[in-house]
């Protein structure tokens, strides 16, 4: 078996995002795992911040095994690859620099690998200090209610379990077998995980927890989650068995929504009580967050993000199928401004 000198290479692409890095690199010099058996692996993506100079500075300090590399501006995928290059670990972890790593992140991870495994990966989660809007969307993203447990630290679940690159690791060796991330637009994650699935044995670390500050708005998750819709058929052209009966229930429920709201225009008298009664549900939803995060200010942002997830998922979703299946159309790729948005 090939020697390494660290247990874990932790990759962090980077895109004009200093103060999330500042964070990051904090929890990360947090670590209750002895800091000999970790690298942490910065690769910049072209920023134009200072976000080298304050890493080259960390560099200096040597409080943690920190290397720096940049590049043109190619996107989170190309970045992660350019970080395996130089990882010198049995397995690389990625997190994203908008995460903040729980001080027992590695040592969970430590502590579950005890035999090799091709693939693992951990939940995100939010602290108690982030905003009542990034509470609702990890409530939305996370509950079983609404994801089917894909997502979050449910051990329940109705799906394949597919580590993201928010928090998800991989054996070395595993990479030199099918290579890095591929060229998908979104999903690249989820195809680089099908792979590894291939390989071997991924296991879900419920302890091994982020903490998620998304950088996001109503709109932009709006856009989010549609490019996650778009994604899902655009990785069925790459391989069916990335398609799964769940994957269909947005799109369902968001053709169910429309057909619902064109016949209460034509009989509110007789449909108007199924309406309150979705209203309910939403209401239901949110007083459940309250009691999840403590916030009485998730009330307001639950009942909004719940159906935005769903719809702007399902209309993605719909129109990729749409193009894609049904016409045979090229690929779809949603909202394309920015990787890192």
């Amino acid at each position: 078996m090939t020697n390494f000198p660290y247990r874990f290479s932790v990759i962090v692409p980077t895109y004009n995002r200093l103060d999330e890095i500042r964070e990051l690199l904090l929890s990360l010099e947090k670590q209750t795992l002895s800091k000999d058996a970790f690298e942490v692996i910065i690769v910049d993506d072209g920023s134009t911040d200072a976000t080298e100079e304050f890493i080259n500075e960390l560099i200096k300090k040597g409080d943690l095994n920190l290397s720096f590399y940049k590049q043109d501006h190619k996107g989170p995928g190309p970045a992660r690859n350019t970080g395996m290059e130089q990882a010198k670990a049995e397995y690389y972890i990625f997190v994203d620099s908008d995460c903040i790593a729980d001080k027992n992140w590695l040592k969970a991870y430590d502590g579950a690998i005890t035999e090799p495994v091709a693939g693992f990966g951990g939940p995100d989660k939010v602290r108690s200090d982030f905003s009542p809007l990034q509470k609702a969307i990890d409530y939305s993203m996370t509950s079983f209610i609404t994801t089917g447990g894909i997502r979050g630290s449910s051990k329940k679940k109705i799906s394949k379990y597919y580590p993201r690159s928010f928090n998800m690791g991989v054996h070395a060796d595993v990479v030199k077998k099918i290579g890095g991330f591929g060229t998908l637009r979104h999903g690249q994650d989820i195809e680089f995980t099908h792979r590894i699935r291939s390989q071997g044995k991924t296991i879900k670390v419920i302890d091994a927890v982020v903490f998620h500050k998304r950088r996001t708005s109503i709109w932009r998750f709006f856009k989010q989650v549609y490019n996650w819709g778009v994604a899902r058929i655009n990785l069925y052209k790459i391989d069916k068995g990335m398609l799964e009966p769940i994957h269909f229930f947005p799109f369902l429920g968001t053709s169910f929504i429309l057909a619902f709201l064109i016949c209460l225009a034509i009989w509110p008298s007789v449909l108007w009580p199924f309406l309150v009664a979705g209203f309910g549900m939403l209401l239901l939803m949110a007083i459940h967050g309250i009691s999840k995060y403590k916030d009485i200010r998730v009330f307001v942002f639950i009942p909004i993000v719940v159906p935005i997830q769903i719809i702007g998922y399902g209309l993605g979703f719909g129109g990729a199928l749409i193009r894609r299946v049904l016409f045979g159309g090229r690929e779809k790729t949603g909202f394309v401004k920015n990787y890192y948005k």
